[in-house]
């Protein structure tokens, strides 16, 4: 694997998590559907769907005036698996809860 610690931060900022979370769905989403459903402007959407562009997690299409993003379909394996493990890790409740 080639130096994980870029791919790492791009998956430390919540907004970027929850993008991933709705790409997750194997979908492609219209960059205006993310802003609404993460409430982001259009400036912070397309700087964090850059940060995911440019560690590979996602790649996008332009269609119109707008952007349309999906999870990168040739992420190698072990990048895969590393994506697979946050999303699994966020989605167990909390067992610390009181």
């Amino acid at each position: 694997m080639s130096d994980p610690v870029p791919l790492l931060a791009a998956l430390a900022e919540p907004t970027r998590l929850a993008a991933l979370r709705v790409l997750s769905d194997g979908g492609e989403h219209c960059v205006c559907e993310l802003m609404r459903q993460l409430r982001a402007s259009a400036s912070r959407m397309s700087r964090h769907m850059s940060a995911l562009k440019a560690v590979g997690l996602v790649v996008d299409r332009r269609d119109a005036q707008w952007v349309r993003y999906r999870l990168n379909p040739d992420l190698a394996p072990d990048r895969r698996a590393i994506v697979n493990a946050v999303m699994a890790a966020m989605a167990e409740p909390n067992r610390n809860a009181a």
